[in-house]
């Protein structure tokens, strides 16, 4: 029985694009989890930087860790969620923290040693690697160094990094994301460390969204507007 087509050159793998930024816990567990759900599915991992905070001004949001109460209760959740994966969850040094130079380091390595320079950094920042965080261009150009990828400081100063992030974040709210991590396939916006099922069901051809319904609920009238 044949299990994926593209085993025997019939058709490429579908893609999954895994859509992070470092400040988020949930981008680490979801990368973690990633890569066999893509493999069970015969799809391939394409993963992409993009700048959350970025999101965030976009669609006139608080960050989880703007809330107190949230920013508490995201620690505990995603403790324990880490424990239920056997995982490592150490908190960074500082939180929120700019994630930049590390975003930056990502897009500079080449393609072939991204892989090892996300998982590098995620271990780094939340993984319990390192106590220094990955904050500043030394800091996040020494990882990647470390990961496989050489370079320097003057690597993330590149325009061509920095033009590469603010396109992948542009492309990424025009395609309606609004938070980390998102999977997107063949176009379909998944948001969430948890929706990882749910991609597996859409690459596996069981998504149970009814195309009628969704239409029905994207053009509900608003009862009721919140004053802002």
């Amino acid at each position: 029985m044949r299990e994926h087509a593209y085993e025997e050159g019939m058709a490429e793998p579908r893609v999954i694009r895994f859509l992070f930024d470092y400040i988020s816990p949930y981008a680490y567990l979801a990368w973690a989890q990633v890569h066999d759900a893509a493999a069970r599915a015969g799809a391939r991992v394409e993963p992409t930087p993009i700048l959350f905070a970025a999101l965030l001004d976009h669609h006139g949001h608080l960050g989880p860790a703007e809330i107190p109460p949230k920013r508490l209760y995201v620690f505990k959740e995603v403790v324990r969620r880490a424990h239920a994966l056997g995982l490592p969850l150490v908190p960074p040094p500082a939180h929120p923290f700019n994630p930049l130079p590390a975003l930056r380091a990502t897009l500079a390595a080449p393609p072939e040693r991204r892989r090892a320079v996300i998982d590098a950094v995620f271990a780094c920042v939340w993984g319990g690697a390192s106590p220094h965080g990955v904050e500043t261009p030394a800091r996040a150009a020494e990882v990647a160094t470390a990961a496989g990828a050489p370079m320097g400081e003057e690597a993330l100063a590149d325009p061509a990094v920095k033009r590469a992030l603010f396109e992948s974040t542009g492309a990424a709210i025009e395609a309606g994301v609004f938070g980390v991590p998102t999977f997107v396939v063949d176009g379909e916006v998944f948001w969430g460390a948890d929706s990882l099922p749910h991609v597996e069901a859409f690459l596996a051809g069981d998504d149970p969204v009814d195309p009628a319904l969704l239409a029905r609920w994207r053009d509900l009238p608003v009862g009721k507007a919140r004053a802002r």
